[in-house]
């Protein structure tokens, strides 16, 4: 089974579509039961969100049902949490900080679209350094 190191229901706070590129927002937002705050850059023209609105967002280390590891490849016949989301990246955690007292920060990098995600220690601690993770969305 993909380890899922992130499964949340999100509610976009606000939207700035004046980021450095065309096509692309950066969405806010903040976890259902407020534990996590997250700005995330999406382009915008493939997946248009909206504030108010609620997404459940997962990030994991496989896209894989089984959670093996993802060949270059994908066949139809294989079984893929993507077939269960709407929008799918796939990118390098390279940096954790401490954001204050008790939060830390991770950011992970989607060729050049970002994810800031800030929360508790406890709930973070499946995350490292150079991994290669999945981000998955879809509306709720």
């Amino acid at each position: 089974m993909a380890e899922f190191h992130f499964d949340e229901i999100i509610k976009v706070v606000k939207i700035d579509s004046q980021v450095v590129y065309d096509k692309v927002s950066r969405i806010n937002a903040k976890s259902e039961d407020g534990d996590f705050y997250l700005e995330l850059d999406i382009h915008s023209e493939l997946y248009p969100m909206l504030p108010r609105e609620k997404y459940r967002m997962v990030i994991s280390n496989s896209i894989l049902m089984d959670g093996s590891a993802v060949p270059g490849y994908i066949s139809e016949e294989q079984k893929s949490l993507a077939d269960k989301f709407e929008y799918v990246m796939h990118g390098l955690l390279y940096n954790m900080s401490e954001a204050d007292d008790s939060n830390i920060s991770i950011y992970i990098s989607f060729g050049g679209l970002q994810l800031m995600l800030k929360g508790n220690p406890l709930k973070m601690r499946k995350f490292n350094i150079d991994q290669k993770l999945f981000l998955l969305l879809r509306k709720v």
